[in-house]
C-alpha cells in the first residue's frame, strides 16, 4: 500500500545517513574494472542492515536478493557503483552552501545511495504477495566498462527477469525508454616511418591516420524515423619525436545509434573505410573495445504498465510530467532482450563526467520518496 506520510517521515529521518553513504562512496576510487573496494562497503552495508543472502559475483556486482523464491519472476533495480574516472586515489570532495562536490558523486554514486536506503525500508516492509526483487549494486556502466555487470546479471537471472529498472541520472523526471547502441574500436594504422630527413617520402602513421579520420567525417549518417545516429573520434596518438616520420599512431573511434538498422549501416562503413586504407597496403590493426547492443521489440502493454508507473509516481510525488529519452544505460541488455526497461535519477545536480560535478544534497530526499513510491506501486498494480 502506498503511504506517502510513512515515505515523506522515513525519507526526512535517513536523510544525514543517506548523505552519509555518498560522502563515503566518493572517497572510495572505482573506475570501471576496479570497483572492488566499493562493492566490499556496499556489501557490509546491506549486512549489517539485515540483509541475510548479500554476494559479490564475479563481476564485482552486489547481488541482494529481497523476496526471492524459486521459478518466480524478479524485478531488477540497480545502481552502478564505477565512475567515469580513471584515478585510482580518493578524488577532491567539498560541501557548501547544501551542495555537495565531488567527480562521480551523481552518477551514480547519489542514486546508489539512495537504493539502498530504499531497498532496507521495502525489505522491513514487505507488502503483501510481494514478488521477487533483486537489487544490485553493479559495476562497469561506464565507458570502456561495456556494461559488464549488467551483462553478468541478465545471463544469470535473464530468464526469469520480467522488469528493469536502473537508476542513473541527475534528473527525476526524465525516463530513458530506448537503448542507444554503440560501436566502439581501437584502430592502430603501422607504416614503415623513418628519419624526417633522410627517409622523407615514406608514409607517416599518423597522416594516413589522419586522413581516415577525414573520411570517417565524411559519413552521412543514415536517418529512420526520428532515430538519431553520431560519430566520434575521442583520442588520437602517435609518433615518437618531431624528426622521426611516424610508424605507429591509433586513435578511439566510436559510432552510435538509436536505432539497430541505423547502427547496422554504420558498421558497414566503418568496415568499407577500413579495408579502403588495408587495400593501399597500411597495416590497419581494429581492436573492438565496446559493443553496447540497441533496443529490441518490446511486448508494447507490458512496456507501458511499467512506464505509467513511474510517470505516476513522478507526478505524485514531485508534481511533475515525465519525459521520454533515448540514452545508453545498463538498461541496452534487457532492452535488447525484449524485457521491458527504463532509467531514471533519484537525485538532482549537475556536471556529470566532470570533474566539477555536483549533487544538491536536499534532492536525497525527494529521491528517496520517489524511489519508495515507485517500489509499491510497482507492486500494487500487478
Amino acid at each position: 500500500m502506498i503511504n506517502t506520510e510513512k515515505f515523506a517521515a522515513y525519507a526526512k529521518d535517513v536523510q544525514a545517513e543517506t548523505e552519509q553513504i555518498v560522502r563515503d562512496l566518493c572517497k572510495i576510487p572505482a573506475p570501471s574494472h576496479h570497483e572492488e573496494l566499493r562493492a566490499e562497503y556496499c556489501k557490509n552495508w546491506f549486512l549489517k542492515n539485515g540483509f541475510s543472502d548479500v554476494s559479490i559475483d564475479e563481476a564485482l556486482n552486489v547481488v541482494v536478493p529481497v523476496n526471492v523464491k524459486d521459478n518466480q519472476p524478479l524485478t531488477v533495480m540497480m545502481a552502478h557503483t564505477d565512475t567515469v574516472f580513471p584515478d585510482m586515489e580518493p578524488m577532491p570532495l567539498v560541501e557548501e552552501n547544501g551542495f555537495i562536490h565531488a567527480p562521480g558523486v551523481t552518477d551514480d554514486t547519489a542514486n546508489l545511495a539512495v537504493l539502498m536506503v530504499c531497498a532496507r525500508f521495502f525489505k522491513e516492509n514487505l507488502p503483501e504477495q510481494c514478488g521477487g526483487w533483486l537489487f544490485v549494486a553493479n559495476s562497469c556502466e561506464e565507458g570502456l566498462g561495456n556494461l559488464k555487470g549488467c551483462r553478468k546479471i541478465m545471463k544469470t537471472y535473464g530468464s526469469g527477469v520480467k522488469e528493469f529498472i536502473s537508476l542513473d541520472s541527475c534528473c527525476m523526471n526524465r525516463v530513458v525508454t530506448q537503448a542507444v547502441g554503440s560501436h566502439r574500436y581501437k584502430i592502430t594504422v603501422k607504416t614503415e616511418g623513418g628519419h624526417s630527413f633522410g627517409n622523407f617520402g615514406n608514409r607517416n602513421a599518423i597522416h594516413v591516420l589522419a586522413s581516415m579520420i577525414d573520411l570517417f567525417y565524411t559519413v552521412k549518417v543514415p536517418v529512420e524515423g526520428s532515430s538519431k545516429t553520431t560519430y566520434n573520434v575521442g583520442l588520437i596518438s602517435g609518433g615518437t619525436s618531431v624528426n622521426t616520420i611516424a610508424q605507429e599512431a591509433e586513435m578511439m573511434y566510436e559510432y552510435r545509434s538509436d536505432n539497430k538498422n541505423c547502427l547496422a549501416k554504420m558498421e558497414t562503413f566503418f568496415k568499407h573505410t577500413i579495408e579502403t586504407f588495408r587495400s593501399s597496403g597500411v597495416e590497419v590493426l581494429v581492436e573492438k573495445l565496446g559493443d553496447r547492443p540497441c533496443s529490441a521489440e518490446i511486448d508494447p502493454e507490458r512496456f507501458t504498465v511499467l512506464r505509467e508507473r513511474i510517470k505516476n509516481s513522478v507526478k505524485e510525488v514531485l508534481g511533475l510530467d515525465t519525459f521520454e529519452a533515448s540514452s545508453s544505460t545498463d538498461c541496452n541488455i534487457p532492452l535488447s532482450m525484449g524485457i521491458p526497461a527504463i532509467c531514471f535519477g533519484v537525485c538532482r545536480g549537475k556536471g556529470a563526467h566532470t570533474r566539477e560535478e555536483y549533487l544538491e544534497t536536499a534532492s536525497l530526499s525527494d529521491g528517496c520518496r520517489l524511489l519508495l513510491d515507485f517500489l509499491y506501486r510497482s507492486e500494487n498494480q500487478k
